[in-house]
């Protein structure tokens, strides 16, 4: 018989209004051990969907667990159970890593010191470094081997390779795998789709504050086609069209996969889709 798993993180029906924002009704649930893309573009609700959920900010509406935990409620048994890793994250940037170390460990009963000390070689870390010496990557690292010592079994990842250069991504991203390998899940919100394409089993697509796609990344990008057109795009494609992009030498156009008919068209890649659909009602 089989056992069904607790998800990591549940969110029902979020909503939090700015003046000029307004997350809207977004919902989901993580499936233990994978790796899901948040993905959308800037200003789409990503930060605010991760602040709302860790109630750095407190949503209006919506029902939040960690684990089968209600959060706030829950909150210190929750925390000891995720990591927060964000790029805009800071710390005392003249400490020693090793003083800032010693502060942190303090707030978690299952601190291990043994998974710790894997984690500084694993990722290369220097103790008697600060901060302040650490490149962006570097930071990242230190980030997660604060998180993966005190146990955290759901990593939520808050553009975490942005700013960095391809090498770094690509480390990073090999991270998130072995991470996956161990068991651990990963929300990974970012706007660099490509990493996401390396590793992501599903995506979340959101768009203006609401989630318009909650599906298998390869289900997903399936789902699409793009149509490559010269310098006049065909009024039978207009009409199907889902976002129209200028290139170099034309246009692309996305359309459904089960609206292609007979048109030519070719495979879309994740960032493809996205911006396609971000220029949807735009004039070519």
């Amino acid at each position: 018989m089989a056992i069904e798993m607790t998800s990591p993180l549940k969110v029902k029906g979020l909503c939090k209004q700015y003046p000029a924002f307004r997350l809207e009704d977004v919902s989901f649930e993580l499936v233990p051990g994978s790796i899901t893309g948040f993905i959308g573009r800037n200003g789409a609700g990503k930060t605010t969907t991760i602040n709302s959920i860790l109630a750095f900010v407190k949503p209006d509406a919506g029902d939040i667990s960690f684990f089968g935990m209600e959060y706030p409620e829950h909150d210190r048994e929750i925390k000891e159970k995720i990591g927060f890793v964000s790029a805009g994250m800071t710390y005392y940037t003249r400490k020693k890593l090793k003083t800032i170390t010693a502060v942190t460990k303090t707030f978690y009963p299952g601190w291990d010191d043994g998974a710790y000390r894997k984690w500084l070689n694993a990722f290369s870390l220097d103790e008697e470094k600060t901060p302040a010496e650490l490149s962006n990557g570097m930071k990242i690292k230190y980030a997660l081997a604060l998180a993966l010592s005190h146990g955290a079994e759901l990593l939520i990842l808050d553009e975490p390779t942005s700013g960095l250069d391809p090498v770094s991504r690509e480390e990073l991203v090999e991270i998130f795998l072995k991470l996956k390998d161990e068991g651990k899940t990963v929300f990974f919100s970012t706007h660099i789709t490509s990493d996401l394409e390396k590793c992501a089993d599903r995506i979340l697509f959101l768009q203006e504050g609401k989630l318009k796609a909650d599906e298998e990344l390869e289900t997903f990008r399936e789902n699409w086609r793009i149509a490559e057109c010269g310098k006049e795009i065909p009024e039978e494609l207009k009409a199907t069209a889902k976002g129209c992009c200028r290139v170099r030498d034309g246009y692309t156009v996305l359309i459904r996969k089960e609206e292609a008919g007979n048109t030519e068209t070719r495979a879309a890649s994740l960032e493809e889709i996205m911006i396609h659909l971000e220029k949807e009602g735009e004039e070519a």
